[in-house]
Protein backbone atom coordinates (compact mmCIF):
# COMPACT_ATOMS: atom_id res chain seq x y z
CA UNK A 1 0.00 0.00 0.00
CA UNK A 2 1.28 3.33 -0.96
CA UNK A 3 1.54 6.08 1.62
CA UNK A 4 -0.04 9.49 1.15
CA UNK A 5 2.35 12.36 0.76
CA UNK A 6 1.40 15.62 2.45
CA UNK A 7 2.64 18.55 0.46
CA UNK A 8 3.29 21.99 2.02
CA UNK A 9 1.01 24.80 0.79
CA UNK A 10 0.26 28.47 1.42
CA UNK A 11 -3.24 29.07 2.82
CA UNK A 12 -3.33 32.48 1.26
CA UNK A 13 -3.03 30.90 -2.18
CA UNK A 14 -5.92 28.49 -1.73
CA UNK A 15 -9.07 29.32 -3.71
CA UNK A 16 -11.69 31.14 -1.65
CA UNK A 17 -9.34 32.00 1.22
CA UNK A 18 -9.06 35.63 2.39
CA UNK A 19 -6.35 37.09 4.63
CA UNK A 20 -7.41 37.70 8.28
CA UNK A 21 -4.89 40.43 9.18
CA UNK A 22 -7.11 43.21 7.84
CA UNK A 23 -10.10 41.89 9.77
CA UNK A 24 -8.10 41.74 12.98
CA UNK A 25 -6.99 45.32 12.57
CA UNK A 26 -10.53 46.41 11.86
CA UNK A 27 -11.82 44.54 14.92
CA UNK A 28 -9.15 46.15 17.11
CA UNK A 29 -10.08 49.60 15.83
CA UNK A 30 -13.78 48.96 16.44
CA UNK A 31 -13.06 47.83 20.00
CA UNK A 32 -10.97 50.93 20.66
CA UNK A 33 -13.65 53.18 19.19
CA UNK A 34 -16.34 51.45 21.24
CA UNK A 35 -14.31 51.88 24.42
CA UNK A 36 -13.73 55.56 23.69
CA UNK A 37 -17.45 56.07 23.07
CA UNK A 38 -18.28 54.35 26.36
CA UNK A 39 -15.84 56.55 28.29
CA UNK A 40 -17.23 59.64 26.57
CA UNK A 41 -20.81 58.67 27.44
CA UNK A 42 -19.92 58.01 31.08
CA UNK A 43 -18.09 61.34 31.38
CA UNK A 44 -21.02 63.13 29.76
CA UNK A 45 -23.44 61.55 32.22
CA UNK A 46 -21.20 62.55 35.11
CA UNK A 47 -20.85 66.13 33.91
CA UNK A 48 -24.43 66.93 32.92
CA UNK A 49 -26.71 64.28 34.47
CA UNK A 50 -25.73 62.26 37.55
CA UNK A 51 -22.81 62.34 39.93
CA UNK A 52 -22.02 60.37 43.08
CA UNK A 53 -21.12 62.18 46.30
CA UNK A 54 -20.07 61.01 49.76
CA UNK A 55 -21.26 62.75 52.93
CA UNK A 56 -18.25 63.39 55.17
CA UNK A 57 -19.60 65.62 57.95
CA UNK A 58 -22.53 65.77 60.36
CA UNK A 59 -23.86 69.21 59.44
CA UNK A 60 -26.98 67.70 57.82
CA UNK A 61 -27.81 65.20 60.57
CA UNK A 62 -30.16 63.47 61.00
CA UNK A 63 -31.19 63.75 57.34
CA UNK A 64 -27.74 62.85 56.01
CA UNK A 65 -25.11 61.02 58.03
CA UNK A 66 -21.38 60.82 57.53
CA UNK A 67 -20.91 57.70 55.43
CA UNK A 68 -23.99 58.19 53.26
CA UNK A 69 -23.32 57.80 49.53
CA UNK A 70 -25.77 59.71 47.35
CA UNK A 71 -26.62 60.28 43.71
CA UNK A 72 -27.06 63.91 42.71
CA UNK A 73 -29.23 64.94 39.78
CA UNK A 74 -27.20 67.63 38.02
CA UNK A 75 -29.44 67.84 34.97
CA UNK A 76 -32.34 69.22 37.03
CA UNK A 77 -30.74 72.59 37.79
CA UNK A 78 -28.26 72.70 34.93
CA UNK A 79 -24.57 71.89 35.09
CA UNK A 80 -21.36 73.57 34.08
CA UNK A 81 -19.01 72.13 31.49
CA UNK A 82 -15.64 71.70 33.22
CA UNK A 83 -12.94 74.31 32.53
CA UNK A 84 -15.45 76.61 30.80
CA UNK A 85 -18.09 79.19 31.72
CA UNK A 86 -20.66 77.31 29.64
CA UNK A 87 -23.66 75.99 31.56
CA UNK A 88 -26.05 73.34 30.25
CA UNK A 89 -29.61 74.57 31.02
CA UNK A 90 -31.60 72.58 33.56
CA UNK A 91 -35.20 71.49 33.28
CA UNK A 92 -36.34 72.92 36.65
CA UNK A 93 -35.65 75.66 39.17
CA UNK A 94 -34.53 75.38 42.82
CA UNK A 95 -37.34 74.86 45.31
CA UNK A 96 -37.49 75.92 48.94
CA UNK A 97 -36.90 73.03 51.31
CA UNK A 98 -34.96 70.75 48.98
CA UNK A 99 -31.46 69.45 49.68
CA UNK A 100 -28.86 70.74 47.23
CA UNK A 101 -25.19 70.25 46.46
CA UNK A 102 -23.36 73.45 45.63
CA UNK A 103 -20.04 75.21 45.24
CA UNK A 104 -19.69 77.40 48.36
CA UNK A 105 -18.36 80.96 48.08
CA UNK A 106 -15.77 80.54 50.83
CA UNK A 107 -13.85 77.56 49.37
CA UNK A 108 -13.52 76.71 45.67
CA UNK A 109 -12.14 73.25 46.46
CA UNK A 110 -15.28 72.01 48.25
CA UNK A 111 -18.69 70.72 47.30
CA UNK A 112 -21.18 71.24 50.13
CA UNK A 113 -24.69 69.96 50.82
CA UNK A 114 -27.30 72.01 52.71
CA UNK A 115 -31.04 72.70 52.64
CA UNK A 116 -32.39 75.62 50.64
CA UNK A 117 -34.50 77.77 53.01
CA UNK A 118 -34.44 81.23 51.43
CA UNK A 119 -35.47 82.14 47.87
CA UNK A 120 -34.99 85.47 46.06
CA UNK A 121 -37.37 88.03 47.58
CA UNK A 122 -37.97 86.09 50.81
CA UNK A 123 -37.75 87.69 54.22
CA UNK A 124 -35.91 85.42 56.67
CA UNK A 125 -35.41 85.57 60.42
CA UNK A 126 -34.56 83.22 63.26
CA UNK A 127 -35.81 83.59 66.81
CA UNK A 128 -34.58 81.17 69.49
CA UNK A 129 -33.69 78.54 66.88
CA UNK A 130 -37.06 78.82 65.07
CA UNK A 131 -36.87 79.84 61.40
CA UNK A 132 -39.38 82.36 60.06
CA UNK A 133 -39.98 82.73 56.32
CA UNK A 134 -42.01 85.75 55.24
CA UNK A 135 -43.21 86.16 58.81
CA UNK A 136 -44.41 82.58 59.25
CA UNK A 137 -42.67 80.05 61.52
CA UNK A 138 -41.51 77.03 59.50
CA UNK A 139 -42.39 73.51 60.55
CA UNK A 140 -39.05 71.71 60.26
CA UNK A 141 -39.32 68.15 61.61
CA UNK A 142 -35.98 67.28 60.01
CA UNK A 143 -33.98 69.80 62.08
CA UNK A 144 -31.69 68.71 64.92
CA UNK A 145 -31.52 71.21 67.79
CA UNK A 146 -29.41 70.93 70.91
CA UNK A 147 -28.98 72.79 74.18
CA UNK A 148 -25.75 74.45 73.14
CA UNK A 149 -25.53 78.11 74.18
CA UNK A 150 -26.12 80.71 71.50
CA UNK A 151 -23.01 82.09 69.83
CA UNK A 152 -22.04 85.30 68.07
CA UNK A 153 -19.32 85.57 65.45
CA UNK A 154 -17.94 88.40 63.40
CA UNK A 155 -18.43 86.31 60.26
CA UNK A 156 -22.17 86.94 60.54
CA UNK A 157 -21.85 90.71 60.24
CA UNK A 158 -22.19 90.48 56.44
CA UNK A 159 -25.94 90.32 57.20
CA UNK A 160 -25.91 94.05 57.94
CA UNK A 161 -26.02 94.67 54.20
CA UNK A 162 -29.43 93.01 53.74
CA UNK A 163 -31.07 93.37 57.16
CA UNK A 164 -34.33 95.29 57.11
CA UNK A 165 -33.63 98.88 58.09
CA UNK A 166 -29.91 98.43 57.43
CA UNK A 167 -27.04 98.68 57.00
CA UNK A 168 -26.97 99.17 60.78
CA UNK A 169 -23.98 99.19 63.09
CA UNK A 170 -26.14 98.10 66.02
CA UNK A 171 -27.23 94.86 64.28
CA UNK A 172 -25.43 92.01 66.07
CA UNK A 173 -26.69 88.62 64.81
CA UNK A 174 -26.10 85.34 66.61
CA UNK A 175 -26.37 81.72 65.52
CA UNK A 176 -29.93 81.33 66.88
CA UNK A 177 -31.21 84.91 66.57
CA UNK A 178 -30.82 86.98 63.41
CA UNK A 179 -32.74 88.91 60.78
CA UNK A 180 -35.10 89.81 59.39
CA UNK A 181 -33.11 89.67 56.15
CA UNK A 182 -34.42 90.31 52.64
CA UNK A 183 -32.89 87.94 50.09
CA UNK A 184 -31.84 89.83 46.92
CA UNK A 185 -32.72 88.70 43.42
CA UNK A 186 -30.65 85.82 42.14
CA UNK A 187 -29.47 84.81 45.63
CA UNK A 188 -30.24 81.82 47.86
CA UNK A 189 -29.94 81.14 51.59
CA UNK A 190 -28.80 77.68 52.80
CA UNK A 191 -28.94 76.08 56.25
CA UNK A 192 -27.74 72.76 57.63
CA UNK A 193 -30.30 70.55 59.36
CA UNK A 194 -27.92 70.15 62.33
CA UNK A 195 -28.47 73.81 63.14
CA UNK A 196 -26.09 74.11 66.08
CA UNK A 197 -23.24 72.39 64.24
CA UNK A 198 -23.43 73.73 60.71
CA UNK A 199 -21.41 76.40 58.93
CA UNK A 200 -23.83 77.77 56.36
CA UNK A 201 -25.32 80.95 54.91
CA UNK A 202 -25.55 82.46 58.38
CA UNK A 203 -21.78 82.94 58.27
CA UNK A 204 -20.50 82.70 54.70
CA UNK A 205 -23.41 84.43 53.05
CA UNK A 206 -25.72 83.99 50.07
CA UNK A 207 -25.34 81.80 46.99
CA UNK A 208 -25.51 82.87 43.38
CA UNK A 209 -27.65 80.70 41.09
CA UNK A 210 -24.66 79.37 39.15
CA UNK A 211 -23.19 77.80 42.29
CA UNK A 212 -26.04 75.29 42.61
CA UNK A 213 -24.87 71.92 41.26
CA UNK A 214 -27.85 69.63 41.72
CA UNK A 215 -30.37 67.99 44.04
CA UNK A 216 -29.88 64.76 45.94
CA UNK A 217 -32.18 62.01 44.66
CA UNK A 218 -31.28 58.82 46.52
CA UNK A 219 -28.85 57.12 48.91
CA UNK A 220 -27.25 54.20 47.14
CA UNK A 221 -25.03 53.08 50.03
CA UNK A 222 -24.44 53.93 53.69
CA UNK A 223 -22.14 52.74 56.45
CA UNK A 224 -20.99 53.92 59.86
CA UNK A 225 -17.99 56.00 58.87
CA UNK A 226 -17.11 56.77 62.51
CA UNK A 227 -16.91 53.13 63.60
CA UNK A 228 -13.70 51.87 65.17
CA UNK A 229 -14.30 48.33 63.93
CA UNK A 230 -12.17 46.95 61.12
CA UNK A 231 -13.69 47.19 57.63
CA UNK A 232 -16.73 49.26 58.68
CA UNK A 233 -17.84 49.57 55.04
CA UNK A 234 -18.57 45.84 55.23
CA UNK A 235 -19.42 45.27 58.90
CA UNK A 236 -21.25 48.53 59.63
CA UNK A 237 -23.56 48.88 56.63
CA UNK A 238 -26.77 50.83 57.33
CA UNK A 239 -29.12 48.66 55.31
CA UNK A 240 -32.22 50.64 56.27
CA UNK A 241 -30.87 53.78 54.57
CA UNK A 242 -29.90 52.25 51.23
CA UNK A 243 -32.28 53.13 48.42
CA UNK A 244 -34.04 55.86 50.40
CA UNK A 245 -34.49 59.47 49.39
CA UNK A 246 -33.46 62.22 51.84
CA UNK A 247 -36.25 64.67 52.60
Amino acid sequence: MRGCAVLPYDLATMPGHKPTIGKRRQSWRQSLLGGACLVFCLLTIRVVALQAFTITSGSMEPTLLAGDFVWVNKAALGSRIPFTDIRVPGYSEPRRGEILVFDPPHDDTLMVVKRLVGMPGDTLAMRDKTLFVNGVARDEPYVLRTDQPDLSTGAMLWQRQIVIGGPREDYLPTRDNWGPLVIPDGRYFMLGDNRDNSIDSRTWGLLERWRLEGRIVVRYFSYNRDSYRAFPFIREIRWDRIGTRPR
